[in-house]
Protein backbone atom coordinates (compact mmCIF):
# COMPACT_ATOMS: atom_id res chain seq x y z
CA UNK A 1 0.00 0.00 0.00
CA UNK A 2 1.01 3.52 -0.80
CA UNK A 3 2.66 5.79 2.05
CA UNK A 4 3.66 9.25 1.88
CA UNK A 5 6.19 11.75 3.52
CA UNK A 6 5.42 15.44 2.85
CA UNK A 7 8.94 17.34 2.54
CA UNK A 8 8.34 21.47 3.21
CA UNK A 9 10.98 23.18 1.84
CA UNK A 10 12.07 26.62 3.20
CA UNK A 11 14.16 28.30 6.17
CA UNK A 12 11.53 31.22 6.07
CA UNK A 13 8.86 28.35 7.81
CA UNK A 14 11.81 27.33 9.91
CA UNK A 15 12.00 30.73 11.47
CA UNK A 16 8.13 30.93 11.60
CA UNK A 17 8.01 33.89 9.06
CA UNK A 18 5.22 31.99 6.91
CA UNK A 19 2.71 29.89 8.17
CA UNK A 20 2.71 26.31 6.65
CA UNK A 21 -0.93 25.59 5.37
CA UNK A 22 0.33 23.21 2.47
CA UNK A 23 0.84 20.31 4.71
CA UNK A 24 -2.83 20.86 5.55
CA UNK A 25 -4.24 20.36 2.29
CA UNK A 26 -2.10 17.96 0.95
CA UNK A 27 -2.86 15.72 3.58
CA UNK A 28 -6.19 15.87 3.39
CA UNK A 29 -6.35 15.15 0.09
CA UNK A 30 -4.21 11.87 0.65
CA UNK A 31 -6.57 11.17 3.71
CA UNK A 32 -9.19 11.37 1.42
CA UNK A 33 -7.60 8.61 -1.10
CA UNK A 34 -6.72 6.48 1.30
CA UNK A 35 -2.81 7.22 1.29
CA UNK A 36 -1.17 6.68 4.79
CA UNK A 37 0.49 9.33 6.17
CA UNK A 38 2.98 8.76 8.71
CA UNK A 39 5.57 12.02 8.74
CA UNK A 40 5.89 15.35 8.09
CA UNK A 41 8.92 17.25 7.89
CA UNK A 42 10.40 20.49 7.06
CA UNK A 43 13.90 21.65 6.43
CA UNK A 44 15.66 24.55 5.43
CA UNK A 45 17.17 25.28 2.01
CA UNK A 46 20.36 23.63 2.43
CA UNK A 47 20.83 21.34 0.06
CA UNK A 48 23.19 18.93 2.47
CA UNK A 49 20.18 18.94 4.69
CA UNK A 50 17.61 18.32 1.72
CA UNK A 51 19.25 15.12 0.66
CA UNK A 52 19.28 13.74 3.98
CA UNK A 53 16.06 14.10 4.50
CA UNK A 54 14.67 12.76 1.69
CA UNK A 55 16.70 9.95 1.97
CA UNK A 56 14.79 9.39 5.34
CA UNK A 57 11.94 9.90 3.84
CA UNK A 58 12.46 7.27 0.70
CA UNK A 59 13.50 5.22 3.41
CA UNK A 60 10.27 4.77 5.07
CA UNK A 61 7.92 5.54 2.42
CA UNK A 62 7.57 4.99 -1.44
CA UNK A 63 5.78 8.53 -2.54
CA UNK A 64 7.28 11.79 -0.95
CA UNK A 65 5.57 14.91 -1.52
CA UNK A 66 7.77 18.30 -1.79
CA UNK A 67 7.02 21.69 -1.61
CA UNK A 68 9.23 24.81 -2.21
CA UNK A 69 12.57 24.97 -3.71
CA UNK A 70 11.46 25.50 -7.04
CA UNK A 71 12.26 29.43 -7.57
CA UNK A 72 14.84 30.78 -9.96
CA UNK A 73 17.28 31.84 -7.02
CA UNK A 74 20.45 30.26 -6.21
CA UNK A 75 19.64 28.01 -2.79
CA UNK A 76 16.29 27.04 -4.51
CA UNK A 77 17.67 23.49 -5.07
CA UNK A 78 14.68 20.99 -4.77
CA UNK A 79 15.31 19.70 -8.32
CA UNK A 80 18.69 19.66 -8.25
CA UNK A 81 19.02 17.49 -4.98
CA UNK A 82 15.81 15.03 -5.98
CA UNK A 83 16.92 14.67 -9.76
CA UNK A 84 20.49 13.54 -8.05
CA UNK A 85 18.93 10.69 -6.13
CA UNK A 86 17.25 9.23 -9.08
CA UNK A 87 20.72 9.98 -10.88
CA UNK A 88 19.07 12.03 -12.92
CA UNK A 89 20.21 15.08 -15.11
CA UNK A 90 18.49 18.08 -15.90
CA UNK A 91 17.67 19.49 -19.16
CA UNK A 92 15.86 22.01 -20.66
CA UNK A 93 11.80 21.80 -20.88
CA UNK A 94 11.10 23.77 -24.08
CA UNK A 95 6.96 23.89 -23.18
CA UNK A 96 8.37 25.40 -19.61
CA UNK A 97 10.57 27.93 -20.98
CA UNK A 98 8.01 29.58 -23.43
CA UNK A 99 5.64 29.63 -20.74
CA UNK A 100 7.66 31.64 -18.67
CA UNK A 101 9.00 33.80 -20.97
CA UNK A 102 5.09 34.56 -22.21
CA UNK A 103 4.63 35.12 -18.31
CA UNK A 104 6.81 38.12 -18.27
CA UNK A 105 5.71 39.23 -21.33
CA UNK A 106 1.64 39.25 -20.38
CA UNK A 107 2.93 41.45 -17.16
CA UNK A 108 4.79 44.12 -19.58
CA UNK A 109 1.76 44.44 -21.90
CA UNK A 110 -0.89 44.98 -19.03
CA UNK A 111 2.07 47.55 -17.17
CA UNK A 112 2.27 45.28 -14.10
CA UNK A 113 6.17 45.38 -14.19
CA UNK A 114 8.50 46.83 -16.83
CA UNK A 115 11.82 45.26 -15.76
CA UNK A 116 12.93 42.67 -18.13
CA UNK A 117 13.09 39.11 -17.58
CA UNK A 118 16.01 37.55 -16.08
CA UNK A 119 18.26 34.64 -16.98
CA UNK A 120 18.01 33.22 -13.82
CA UNK A 121 13.94 32.78 -14.12
CA UNK A 122 14.96 29.90 -17.16
CA UNK A 123 16.30 27.96 -14.49
CA UNK A 124 12.78 27.36 -13.40
CA UNK A 125 12.03 25.32 -16.78
CA UNK A 126 15.23 22.76 -15.94
CA UNK A 127 13.71 19.60 -15.26
CA UNK A 128 14.68 16.45 -14.82
CA UNK A 129 15.33 13.93 -17.96
CA UNK A 130 11.94 12.38 -18.35
CA UNK A 131 9.99 13.34 -15.64
CA UNK A 132 6.25 14.09 -15.92
CA UNK A 133 6.33 17.90 -15.93
CA UNK A 134 3.18 19.91 -14.42
CA UNK A 135 2.63 23.55 -15.84
CA UNK A 136 1.70 26.33 -13.03
CA UNK A 137 -1.13 27.95 -14.53
CA UNK A 138 -0.70 30.56 -11.66
CA UNK A 139 2.88 31.49 -11.59
CA UNK A 140 6.22 30.63 -13.18
CA UNK A 141 7.72 27.38 -11.28
CA UNK A 142 6.58 23.55 -12.93
CA UNK A 143 6.07 21.40 -10.84
CA UNK A 144 7.44 17.64 -11.83
CA UNK A 145 6.71 14.03 -10.79
CA UNK A 146 9.68 11.66 -10.74
CA UNK A 147 8.91 7.79 -10.81
CA UNK A 148 12.15 5.14 -10.43
CA UNK A 149 13.00 2.81 -7.79
CA UNK A 150 10.39 1.93 -7.13
CA UNK A 151 9.76 5.35 -5.37
CA UNK A 152 7.71 8.54 -6.35
CA UNK A 153 9.08 12.24 -6.28
CA UNK A 154 6.35 15.00 -6.75
CA UNK A 155 7.72 18.17 -6.38
CA UNK A 156 5.00 21.67 -6.53
CA UNK A 157 5.77 25.20 -6.39
CA UNK A 158 5.76 26.71 -2.60
CA UNK A 159 3.18 29.29 -2.78
CA UNK A 160 -0.41 27.92 -1.80
CA UNK A 161 -2.17 30.01 -4.56
CA UNK A 162 0.41 27.50 -7.06
CA UNK A 163 0.64 24.86 -5.19
CA UNK A 164 -2.68 24.06 -4.34
CA UNK A 165 -4.34 24.33 -7.79
CA UNK A 166 -1.26 22.12 -8.80
CA UNK A 167 -2.27 19.67 -5.80
CA UNK A 168 -5.96 19.33 -6.92
CA UNK A 169 -5.95 19.35 -10.40
CA UNK A 170 -2.67 17.49 -11.67
CA UNK A 171 -1.02 15.58 -8.63
CA UNK A 172 -4.53 14.49 -7.20
CA UNK A 173 -5.70 13.13 -11.04
CA UNK A 174 -2.36 11.38 -10.90
CA UNK A 175 -2.65 9.41 -7.85
CA UNK A 176 -6.38 7.96 -8.75
CA UNK A 177 -5.07 6.75 -11.99
CA UNK A 178 -2.37 4.75 -10.53
CA UNK A 179 -5.19 2.96 -8.42
CA UNK A 180 -7.50 2.64 -11.08
CA UNK A 181 -9.91 4.59 -9.23
CA UNK A 182 -12.52 8.16 -8.80
CA UNK A 183 -12.75 10.27 -5.80
CA UNK A 184 -15.82 11.71 -5.14
CA UNK A 185 -16.23 13.97 -2.13
CA UNK A 186 -19.31 16.24 -0.38
CA UNK A 187 -18.79 18.54 2.31
CA UNK A 188 -22.10 19.03 4.83
CA UNK A 189 -21.77 22.02 6.69
CA UNK A 190 -23.45 22.15 10.60
CA UNK A 191 -23.50 24.84 12.82
CA UNK A 192 -24.42 24.90 16.37
CA UNK A 193 -22.85 21.72 17.41
CA UNK A 194 -19.55 21.19 18.48
CA UNK A 195 -16.84 18.94 16.83
CA UNK A 196 -16.57 16.70 19.85
CA UNK A 197 -20.34 16.41 20.60
CA UNK A 198 -20.99 15.73 16.66
CA UNK A 199 -18.12 13.54 16.43
CA UNK A 200 -18.72 11.53 19.98
CA UNK A 201 -22.56 11.08 18.18
CA UNK A 202 -20.78 9.60 15.01
CA UNK A 203 -18.24 8.10 16.01
CA UNK A 204 -18.92 4.47 15.75
CA UNK A 205 -20.21 5.01 12.86
CA UNK A 206 -17.46 6.46 11.10
CA UNK A 207 -14.72 4.09 12.83
CA UNK A 208 -17.05 1.17 10.73
CA UNK A 209 -16.65 2.97 7.51
CA UNK A 210 -14.56 1.97 4.90
CA UNK A 211 -15.39 3.61 1.78
CA UNK A 212 -17.13 6.11 1.98
CA UNK A 213 -16.16 7.83 4.53
CA UNK A 214 -16.63 10.68 7.44
CA UNK A 215 -14.00 13.11 8.10
CA UNK A 216 -14.89 16.53 10.73
CA UNK A 217 -13.22 19.73 10.37
CA UNK A 218 -14.27 22.40 12.82
CA UNK A 219 -13.98 25.94 12.36
CA UNK A 220 -15.23 28.89 15.03
CA UNK A 221 -19.07 27.75 15.89
CA UNK A 222 -19.19 25.47 12.80
CA UNK A 223 -18.27 22.00 11.99
CA UNK A 224 -17.99 20.27 8.21
CA UNK A 225 -18.35 16.97 7.40
CA UNK A 226 -16.85 15.47 4.29
CA UNK A 227 -17.80 12.51 3.08
CA UNK A 228 -15.79 10.73 0.55
CA UNK A 229 -15.94 7.88 -1.50
CA UNK A 230 -13.68 5.55 -3.93
CA UNK A 231 -15.10 3.56 -6.83
CA UNK A 232 -14.68 2.50 -10.41
CA UNK A 233 -16.70 5.44 -11.90
CA UNK A 234 -18.07 8.94 -10.71
CA UNK A 235 -21.66 7.83 -11.06
CA UNK A 236 -20.54 4.51 -8.68
CA UNK A 237 -19.20 7.27 -5.89
CA UNK A 238 -22.59 9.45 -5.95
CA UNK A 239 -24.27 6.29 -5.67
CA UNK A 240 -22.83 5.42 -2.58
CA UNK A 241 -22.25 9.19 -1.19
CA UNK A 242 -26.17 9.53 -1.58
CA UNK A 243 -27.29 7.49 1.60
CA UNK A 244 -24.74 8.90 3.68
CA UNK A 245 -25.87 12.31 2.65
CA UNK A 246 -29.45 11.38 3.31
CA UNK A 247 -29.13 10.18 6.68
CA UNK A 248 -27.05 12.86 8.17
CA UNK A 249 -29.63 15.10 6.58
CA UNK A 250 -32.58 13.37 8.29
CA UNK A 251 -30.59 13.29 11.60
CA UNK A 252 -29.72 16.70 11.97
CA UNK A 253 -32.30 18.97 9.83
CA UNK A 254 -31.69 21.49 11.74
CA UNK A 255 -28.24 21.53 12.39
CA UNK A 256 -26.99 21.41 8.54
CA UNK A 257 -27.12 24.64 6.73
CA UNK A 258 -26.06 23.32 3.33
CA UNK A 259 -24.40 20.58 1.60
CA UNK A 260 -21.01 22.03 -0.53
CA UNK A 261 -21.83 25.82 0.00
CA UNK A 262 -18.34 26.79 1.38
CA UNK A 263 -19.92 28.96 4.18
CA UNK A 264 -23.70 30.40 5.53
CA UNK A 265 -22.86 34.16 3.98
CA UNK A 266 -22.65 31.87 0.81
CA UNK A 267 -25.92 29.77 2.02
CA UNK A 268 -27.76 32.70 2.68
CA UNK A 269 -27.15 34.45 -0.13
CA UNK A 270 -27.98 31.22 -2.59
CA UNK A 271 -30.99 30.50 -0.66
CA UNK A 272 -32.33 34.42 -1.12
CA UNK A 273 -31.25 34.30 -4.58
CA UNK A 274 -33.25 31.40 -4.85
CA UNK A 275 -36.72 32.32 -3.33
CA UNK A 276 -36.02 36.20 -4.88
CA UNK A 277 -35.95 37.37 -2.01
CA UNK A 278 -34.08 40.53 -0.18
CA UNK A 279 -31.99 40.90 3.22
CA UNK A 280 -30.98 44.23 4.93
CA UNK A 281 -28.99 44.43 8.61
CA UNK A 282 -28.78 46.99 11.31
CA UNK A 283 -26.01 46.08 13.22
CA UNK A 284 -24.81 47.54 16.76
CA UNK A 285 -22.15 45.10 18.49
CA UNK A 286 -21.11 43.57 15.12
CA UNK A 287 -20.05 46.64 13.97
CA UNK A 288 -20.76 45.91 9.68
CA UNK A 289 -19.07 42.78 10.29
CA UNK A 290 -22.39 40.83 9.26
CA UNK A 291 -23.21 42.93 5.96
CA UNK A 292 -19.46 42.54 4.97
CA UNK A 293 -20.01 38.88 5.20
CA UNK A 294 -23.15 38.77 3.55
CA UNK A 295 -21.22 41.27 0.56
CA UNK A 296 -18.06 39.13 0.19
CA UNK A 297 -20.35 36.77 -1.57
CA UNK A 298 -20.47 37.30 -5.35
CA UNK A 299 -24.10 37.55 -6.62
CA UNK A 300 -24.78 39.39 -3.20
CA UNK A 301 -25.75 42.86 -4.99
CA UNK A 302 -29.02 41.17 -6.16
CA UNK A 303 -30.22 40.51 -2.40
CA UNK A 304 -28.60 42.79 -0.47
CA UNK A 305 -30.46 46.44 0.16
CA UNK A 306 -28.50 47.82 2.77
CA UNK A 307 -26.77 47.77 6.14
CA UNK A 308 -26.78 50.31 8.87
CA UNK A 309 -24.42 50.13 11.77
CA UNK A 310 -26.10 51.93 14.70
CA UNK A 311 -23.46 52.02 17.58
CA UNK A 312 -25.04 55.25 19.06
CA UNK A 313 -28.46 54.73 20.87
CA UNK A 314 -29.45 58.35 19.24
CA UNK A 315 -28.77 56.48 15.50
CA UNK A 316 -31.11 52.93 16.74
CA UNK A 317 -33.91 56.25 17.45
CA UNK A 318 -33.81 58.83 14.86
CA UNK A 319 -32.81 55.82 12.03
CA UNK A 320 -34.37 52.59 12.50
CA UNK A 321 -37.17 53.69 14.75
CA UNK A 322 -36.27 52.26 17.90
CA UNK A 323 -38.68 53.21 20.93
CA UNK A 324 -37.14 55.72 23.25
CA UNK A 325 -39.01 54.37 26.21
CA UNK A 326 -37.21 50.82 24.82
CA UNK A 327 -33.83 52.32 25.14
CA UNK A 328 -34.37 53.68 28.46
CA UNK A 329 -36.04 50.82 30.19
CA UNK A 330 -34.64 47.69 29.18
CA UNK A 331 -31.25 49.03 27.14
CA UNK A 332 -30.47 48.75 23.79
CA UNK A 333 -28.82 45.23 24.70
CA UNK A 334 -32.19 43.72 24.87
CA UNK A 335 -34.58 41.47 23.27
CA UNK A 336 -37.34 44.19 22.48
CA UNK A 337 -34.33 46.92 20.40
CA UNK A 338 -33.14 43.96 18.47
CA UNK A 339 -36.43 43.26 17.29
CA UNK A 340 -37.26 46.92 16.96
CA UNK A 341 -33.63 47.37 14.70
CA UNK A 342 -35.21 44.17 12.76
CA UNK A 343 -38.54 45.96 11.68
CA UNK A 344 -36.86 49.25 11.52
CA UNK A 345 -34.23 48.12 8.81
CA UNK A 346 -36.81 46.24 7.24
CA UNK A 347 -39.19 48.92 6.66
CA UNK A 348 -36.47 51.68 6.01
CA UNK A 349 -34.56 49.63 3.18
CA UNK A 350 -38.01 48.18 1.94
CA UNK A 351 -36.09 44.52 2.04
CA UNK A 352 -38.02 41.41 2.75
CA UNK A 353 -36.16 40.48 5.67
CA UNK A 354 -34.28 42.61 8.22
CA UNK A 355 -31.49 41.60 10.31
CA UNK A 356 -29.80 42.98 13.79
CA UNK A 357 -27.82 42.26 16.01
CA UNK A 358 -27.03 43.83 19.64
CA UNK A 359 -24.98 42.84 22.54
CA UNK A 360 -22.17 43.52 24.29
CA UNK A 361 -18.51 41.95 22.77
CA UNK A 362 -16.18 43.22 25.27
CA UNK A 363 -13.82 43.51 26.73
CA UNK A 364 -15.30 45.86 28.88
CA UNK A 365 -19.37 47.78 29.25
CA UNK A 366 -20.56 44.13 30.42
CA UNK A 367 -21.95 43.64 34.10
CA UNK A 368 -23.91 40.95 36.46
CA UNK A 369 -27.24 41.68 34.89
CA UNK A 370 -26.04 42.05 31.36
CA UNK A 371 -22.33 39.74 31.18
CA UNK A 372 -19.83 40.14 28.24
CA UNK A 373 -20.97 37.92 24.77
CA UNK A 374 -24.88 38.76 25.57
CA UNK A 375 -26.09 39.20 22.29
CA UNK A 376 -29.55 39.64 20.82
CA UNK A 377 -30.36 38.55 17.07
CA UNK A 378 -33.54 39.69 15.50
CA UNK A 379 -35.10 39.06 12.01
CA UNK A 380 -38.17 40.50 10.62
CA UNK A 381 -40.29 40.00 7.67
CA UNK A 382 -43.72 39.54 6.58
CA UNK A 383 -44.27 35.76 7.56
CA UNK A 384 -42.05 35.65 10.98
CA UNK A 385 -40.14 37.32 13.23
CA UNK A 386 -37.54 36.20 16.17
CA UNK A 387 -35.02 37.15 18.56
CA UNK A 388 -32.63 34.97 19.18
CA UNK A 389 -30.63 35.26 23.10
CA UNK A 390 -27.01 33.89 22.81
CA UNK A 391 -24.13 34.00 25.39
CA UNK A 392 -20.96 33.80 23.63
CA UNK A 393 -18.27 34.24 25.69
CA UNK A 394 -15.95 31.42 26.45
CA UNK A 395 -13.42 32.90 29.15
CA UNK A 396 -10.93 33.05 26.37
CA UNK A 397 -8.39 36.23 26.21
CA UNK A 398 -8.42 39.30 23.66
CA UNK A 399 -11.95 36.97 22.71
CA UNK A 400 -13.91 40.42 21.45
CA UNK A 401 -13.55 39.43 17.58
CA UNK A 402 -15.00 36.16 17.94
CA UNK A 403 -17.88 37.25 20.00
CA UNK A 404 -18.34 39.51 16.78
CA UNK A 405 -17.95 36.36 14.45
CA UNK A 406 -20.19 33.99 16.07
CA UNK A 407 -23.06 36.71 16.51
CA UNK A 408 -22.57 37.27 13.01
CA UNK A 409 -22.77 33.82 11.80
CA UNK A 410 -25.97 32.94 14.17
CA UNK A 411 -27.08 35.68 12.36
CA UNK A 412 -26.85 34.36 9.18
CA UNK A 413 -28.25 30.82 10.53
CA UNK A 414 -30.95 32.81 11.87
CA UNK A 415 -31.82 34.25 8.23
CA UNK A 416 -31.52 31.02 6.77
CA UNK A 417 -34.06 29.46 8.97
CA UNK A 418 -36.50 32.19 7.86
CA UNK A 419 -35.73 31.92 4.24
CA UNK A 420 -37.01 28.44 4.91
CA UNK A 421 -40.14 29.38 6.22
CA UNK A 422 -41.57 31.31 4.06
CA UNK A 423 -44.42 30.01 2.21
CA UNK A 424 -44.72 28.86 -1.35
CA UNK A 425 -46.28 31.74 -3.48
Amino acid sequence: MDSAEILCIGTEILLGNIVNTNSQVISRGLADIGINMYHHTVVGDNPQRLKEALEIAFSRNNIVITTGGLGPTYDDLTKETIADYFGLPLEMHEPSRQAIIEHFERLRASGRRHAPMTENNLKQAMMPKGCLVMPNHNGTAPGAIIEGKGKIAIMMPGPPREMGPMFQNQVMPYLLKRSGQVMRSHCIHFFGIGESQLESELREEMQAMENPTLAPYAKDGEVMLRATALAKTPEEAETMLAPVLQELQEKYPKLIYGVDVNDLQTAAVRALREKGLTVATAESCTGGYLSKRITEVAGSSEVFGCGITSYANEVKEKLLGVSHRTLETVGAVSEETALQMAEGVRRVSGADIGLSTTGIAGPGGGSEEKPVGLVYVGVSSAWHSQVLELHLARGYDNERELIRYLAASHALRLLLRTIGMKPDA
